[in-house]
């Protein structure tokens, strides 16, 4: 079996045929599932689908494109979400300075929050960045130095230098559908030359980014085996090694997922 650490499953994307997509999942291998909050106002949406699922779990956070939405959130609020059982990880949050939907000014503070609860809460962390590399090392350092938490470059497409000095810190890395691409070749080349071989973890994504062969369509947990099967040529893996490593790493960073 393989895990998709990363699904946005609680939008319109999959409002008509979410229990379809869910069954298709399953039968290409692909559970457990962790279905991801973006937004806090959109928790309770996400829950409900974890709920609902034995082998669909949740997080808790708000992306940088929503950090200005709650700028005062506090590491006290996480957490205090964060004991539901079904939660396992704080995020997806982290530095987009790509599309600065959200100022910097409420993305920084937003970040170290979601730092802080995850340190409180020995939950990982789920990352983005996007054109801030040399900001996003520099505050894991500084973070880290504070003292430990758990965090994952999810659908990591940065650089080697932020790469180098992330996976000096711990840090678990996330493969997507963009290592199927034809033109990411300097994303393979990350994959291949610094992320630890056992630090690596597969993801969908989805209703985003889907692998090739299915790329420009609704991506969805079911094409998770085209993402490993692209993992395995970049690490010179088999099939069976790409599912037995990314599945053992994906279990010792979220240390709280159910049995497939």
């Amino acid at each position: 079996m393989l895990i998709d650490t990363h699904i946005n499953i609680h939008g319109e994307a999959f409002e008509e045929d979410l229990e379809d997509v869910l069954q298709r999942a399953r039968e290409a291998g692909v559970s457990p599932m962790i279905a991801i909050c973006c937004r806090l106002s959109e928790f309770d949406a996400v829950l409900q689908i974890a709920e609902a699922h034995d082998d669909v779990m949740c997080t808790i956070g708000a992306h940088p494109h929503h950090a200005k939405d709650r700028p005062d959130i506090t590491a006290d609020e996480l957490v205090e979400i964060a004991q539901h059982p079904k939660v396992i990880a704080i995020g997806e949050t982290g530095l987009d300075f790509h599309y600065n939907y959200s100022p910097r000014a409420d993305q920084f503070p937003s970040l170290r929050a979601h730092i802080e609860a995850a340190r409180r809460t020995d939950l990982p962390i789920i990352l983005h960045c996007r054109d801030a590399d040399e900001e996003m090392a520099d505050l894991l350092e500084e973070e880290m130095g504070k003292g430990a938490f758990r965090p994952l470059l999810h659908c990591y497409t940065g650089g080697q230098a932020l790469a180098r000095r992330a996976a000096k810190l711990g840090a678990y890395f996330s493969a997507s559908g963009i290592i199927s691409f034809k033109k990411a070749d300097d994303v393979r080349a990350v994959f291949r030359d610094v992320v630890p071989d056992d630090r690596v973890i597969i993801e969908t994504d989805c209703p985003y980014l889907a692998p090739v062969p299915h790329r420009g369509r609704r991506n969805e947990p079911s094409y998770l085996p085209h993402v490993a099967e692209a993992l395995a040529r970049v690490k010179g893996w088999t099939i069976e090694q790409t599912a037995e490593r990314t599945t053992r790493a994906a279990r010792t960073l979220f240390d709280q997922l159910p049995d497939a």
